[in-house]
Order: structure tokens, then C-alpha cells, then sequence
């Protein structure tokens, strides 16, 4: 399970690069993703607190005005992460990577700091405001972060620097998962209660924006794009704490130029000229497309409805009182934590992507489909009053979901992200991973409007929406399957060469590109074992110093 270091000179390169300034920045450009799954755990319990629905006059609504209320609350988020993820191509291509990242930070801090000033006398309209505000600064650091980390990083260890932001992201989860069920246990009631939680947004994201200028270095690509090599040279003789006439260095600035170079030459200059050669030819557009639908099967696993609604899904079990949902999300949270590190660090790299997809989508088309026919025969919404012991359904739905997590975590929670940074050549990375972060936030934006709704309208005790998400994961398989190519162990520059390979052949395309890769490697005097170290490359790498090579 150990990270494997698969880029060409991993035994020969100087000790000085893997150093405690590559790292410190890596952290502090990370911790955006802090930010981004706190949220995403938070806010759905803390508005299901007493207190706050007291507070906002919430409390004795019709369920389609509270409906109408938890949409708008929750999604006006997405909408601004959704623009802040087309802002931050513009954004990272003018001002550079770590301008754009701390824009970012200041965006989630005033927008977190505005939410303070709702209370029951001005109403929540400062929480809709900030988290607009909010939700763009964040949608511009999932854009931003990932690319950052790549780009500064040793290829030697840019699996674990670019795996650091996947686990900010499970921490801020985990944290906003257990947050409101210790506010229930230890806050008196009152406005404090709900508060606290919104004022913690604040620690990650000030702690973003504090270090940043600290910490992080300009990427050296990104001044190299810009004509700037002198600093660019500094940059990198920072991040890798050696001298600008170190060989090592020398190489590095002369390989990252070249490759410049190369993305001038492919797609032309000037920032319109990757968006042109995307959306300019339709094999790259209709290859974005392919890749960024994944985002909206990953929605349709229900993960992000579960995310914002928990507490709505753990009642409709059967579970009742304030703490014991808020419980139970919290377990949710572990579990998902923990399957989210053994798919990073084993599963996605160890079986391929399209493996792990359909695996995923199986056991959790079986665990969502088993709640619903649960929900759907006993209909624990409809006793009253609500029993203070769970039934026995309800215990083996509670199971069910869990298992509809672990199977969701180690299938469904990073394979997208992994499989469209890995797909396009570096010519137009920038501006497709720009459109992916784009579609995540587009596709939770509308499944998590619909979700209050879907509550309403299908099925008693909502058994209707279980039975929903098992059906979009069913779907979801032949998707996969029939459709998505196999990228595990190809090299970036050979994406075109599979993507035309499997148009053709989709059942052995994959097998024949690994076979004609390894037959070059073999007929020019390389080791056909280059092959299989790729493929066993950690899940975050997205290439090596020959795969850049273009």
C-alpha cells in the first residue's frame, strides 16, 4: 500500500526536493478542500437544529414552504460555486495560482463572516448572501488548489502532495459530520448552539488566506507561461531548496519551458486559444463530455443529497429525537472517511477506474435499493407517536445505508475526479479540469435543489428517493461499462491514441493501447516494466516527467 515513485529518476534525485517548504505549501493550498467538505457536512444538520428553526421562525411551516426554504438555503451555495469554478480559468490564467487562491480565501471569509450577522431580528438573509459569496470562493479553490499542487510539485511525490487535498476534504467532512451533534450534547439551546458551527468556517478558511502568501510559491509554469523564467527559477529553487544551477533545477525549468512550448505550438497562444481547441474540434469536446458526466452519476449515487440532508434521510428511517440523526451522521462521516483512504491509497489504482465505478454502483444500487423496499413496506414516518427504540426494519435499513456509503466511498467519491484530470493532454488540462469542477457544482447544485422536493412527492416515508438513487447507480453501470474507457496505467500523451482506439474497439482498447505502448517501449530498448509501473502509480499522480513530454 506504500506511494510508489514511478517518475523517471525517482532513485536518483537529490534528496533536497522532498523538503518541509514543498510540503508547508502543498498543506496550505490543500486546506481549500478543508473548507469545501465542511460545508458539504455542516450545513444540512445545522439547519435541521431546533434552535435555528426557532430562531428563523422556521418551526410549524407547511413542509412545502420548509421544502422551499432548506432548497434555496443549501443550493444558493452551489450556484456560487458553480460560478466560481468557470471565474477561476480566468482567474489562475491572469493572476497566477496563488493570487487566485487567496482571491478565494477572501471570498469564503467574507462570505462565512456575513453569515454571523444573521439572528432572528434581520432574518436569514445574510446566510443566503454569504453563502453565495462563500460557495464562489470555494468553487474557485477546487479549481485552483488541484491544479497548484500538480504544478509545484516533485513528479517523484506528486501523488502524495495532490492526494493531501483529497484527505482536506474528508477531514473538513468529518469535522462538519460529528460538529452539530456535539453542539446538541454540550450548547445549551439557543442561538449560540447553531452559531458556533457557522462561525468554524473561519478557522480553515482564515488559515487558507493567512498562509497562503506565507507558504505558497508562484508556480513555476504558470510565470514560465508568462514569460517571466528569472522568477520563475527562483520559484522553483525555493520549492526545491537547491541552487538555480543545480542540474536538477536546470532540467526542470528547461522540461516545463518545453512543454510551454509544446501547448503554444498545439493549440496556439493566448487565453482563448485552449477553450477554442477544446470546444473547436469534437472529438476533445465530445471526449469533456463523456468525462464530465461522470459528476452527474455521482450525484445520482444520492451522496450529495445525503451530505446536505442527512438528518432528512436518518428520519425517514425511522430514527426520531434531536441527537440520535445527528449520531448516526456522524458514523456516516467515519465510514466515509475511511473508505475514501483505502480507495486513495489501494483500491482506484489497484483495479482501475472503470472496476471500482461499477463495484461501487452495484453495492450501492443494492444498499439504496434495500431502504427503499424497507421504507416503503413499514412506513416508520407515519407512526405516531414516533417509538423512542428503532424496529427492526429500521435497524437493517440503518445497515443498508452504511453499506450504500462504504460501497459510494470506495467507488464513486474521487474516481470522476481522477479520470478527467487524466484525460486530456496539457495543451487543454487547465481549461477541462475547469469545466469538470463546473459540472460537480452544476450536478450537486440540481440534486440538491430537488432533494427537499423529492421527499415530498415520492412515496410515503420518501421510500420513492432510495428507490431513485438505486436506479440512477443500475443506469449508471452501462454508462461505465459500455461507454467510459479504462485510463489505469495509459500515459497522458497517448489519451488521443485510446479514446480512437476505443471509439473502434471499446472491448479491447484498452488491453491494445497497453500492448502497442509496451511494444514501442520494448522495440526502442526501454523496459516493457515502465508500463506496468505506471499503471500501478498512486491515484493522485496524474503524470510522470515522460508523460509531461508530450
Amino acid at each position: 500500500m506504500g506511494i510508489r515513485f514511478t517518475a523517471e529518476g525517482a532513485d536518483t534525485a537529490p534528496k533536497e526536493i522532498f523538503n518541509v517548504r514543498i510540503y508547508l505549501a502543498a498543506v496550505c493550498a490543500a486546506s481549500a478542500a478543508i473548507m469545501i467538505g465542511y460545508d458539504s457536512a455542516f450545513f444540512g444538520t445545522s439547519i435541521a437544529l431546533k434552535s435555528f428553526r426557532d430562531e428563523f421562525h422556521w418551526t410549524g411551516r407547511s413542509s412545502a414552504a420548509l421544502a422551499d426554504l432548506s432548497a434555496n438555503i443549501v443550493t444558493i451555495y452551489q450556484l456560487g460555486a458553480f460560478v466560481g469554478a468557470i471565474v477561476a480559468y480566468p482567474l489562475g490564467y491572469f493572476t497566477g495560482r496563488k493570487i487566485g487562491l487567496m482571491v478565494s480565501a477572501i471570498a469564503t471569509i467574507v462570505g462565512a463572516g456575513i453569515m454571523l450577522a444573521a439572528n432572528g431580528t434581520r432574518g436569514d438573509a445574510p446566510i443566503f448572501i454569504g453563502r453565495g459569496i462563500a460557495g464562489a470562493g470555494v468553487g474557485a479553490a477546487s479549481g485552483l488548489a488541484p491544479l497548484y499542487l500538480s504544478e509545484i510539485s516533485p513528479p517523484q511525490i506528486r501523488g502524495q502532495v495532490v492526494g493531501l487535498y483529497e484527505i482536506g476534504w474528508q477531514i473538513g467532512g468529518l469535522v462538519g459530520f460529528w460538529i452539530n451533534y456535539a453542539m446538541q450534547k454540550n450548547v445549551p439551546y439557543g442561538r449560540t448552539q447553531w452559531l458556533i458551527p457557522f462561525a468554524v468556517q473561519l478557522i480553515p478558511a482564515g488559515l487558507f488566506g493567512l498562509l497562503v502568501p506565507v507558504a505558497c510559491s508562484e508556480s513555476p509554469r504558470w510565470l514560465i507561461m508568462r514569460g517571466k523564467r528569472e522568477k520563475a527559477v527562483k520559484s522553483l529553487t525555493y520549492l526545491r531548496k537547491l541552487p538555480a544551477n543545480h542540474e536538477y533545477v536546470i532540467r526542470e525549468i528547461n522540461e516545463i519551458t518545453l512543454q510551454v512550448e509544446h501547448d503554444i505550438t498545439a493549440v496556439g497562444a493566448g487565453f482563448m486559444a485552449p477553450i477554442k481547441a477544446v470546444f473547436g474540434q469534437w472529438y476533445i469536446a465530445r471526449r469533456l463530455l463523456l468525462t464530465s458526466t461522470l459528476f452527474m452519476w455521482q450525484n445520482g449515487t444520492g451522496i450529495n443529497a445525503v451530505n446536505y440532508y442527512s438528518p432528512t434521510f436518518f428520519k425517514s428511517i425511522g430514527l426520531s429525537g434531536d441527537s440520535t440523526p445527528l449520531l448516526t451522521t456522524g458514523i456516516f462521516g467515519v465510514i466515509k472517511t475511511v473508505g475514501a483512504l483505502l480507495w486513495a491509497f489501494w483500491w482506484v489504482d489497484a483495479y482501475g477506474r472503470k472496476a471500482v465505478l461499477v463495484v461501487g454502483s452495484i453495492g450501492g444500487a443494492v444498499g439504496m435499493g434495500v431502504i427503499g423496499i424497507i421504507l416503503g413496506a413499514t412506513n416508520p414516518a407515519a407512526r405516531v407517536p414516533a417509538p423512542t427504540s428503532l424496529p427492526a426494519s429500521g435497524g437493517v435499513a440503518v445497515a443498508f445505508f452504511y453499506i450504500w456509503t462504504a460501497f459510494y466511498s470506495m467507488g464513486w467519491n474521487g474516481t470522476p475526479w481522477v479520470v478527467n484530470s487524466e484525460s486530456f493532454p496539457g495543451s487543454i488540462r487547465q481549461v477541462c479540469s475547469t469545466f469538470a469542477a463546473a459540472s460537480n457544482w452544476l450536478w450537486n447544485f440540481v440534486i440538491s435543489r430537488a432533494t427537499p422536493y423529492m421527499f415530498r412527492q415520492m412515496g410515503h416515508s420518501g421510500y420513492g428517493v432510495y428507490i431513485f438513487f438505486a436506479l440512477m447507480q443500475v443506469a449508471s453501470v452501462f454508462y461505465v461499462i459500455f461507454l467510459l474507457p479504462e485510463t489505469k496505467g495509459i500515459p497522458l500523451e497517448s489519451m488521443d491514441m485510446l479514446f480512437e482506439t476505443y471509439k473502434s474497439n471499446p472491448r479491447t482498447a484498452h488491453r491494445k493501447v497497453i500492448e502497442h505502448l509496451r511494444n514501442e517501449k520494448s522495440a526502442s530498448g526501454e523496459s516493457p516494466e515502465y508500463l506496468k509501473a505506471t499503471g500501478e502509480q498512486s491515484r493522485f499522480e496524474t503524470a510522470s516527467d515522460d508523460e509531461e513530454k508530450v
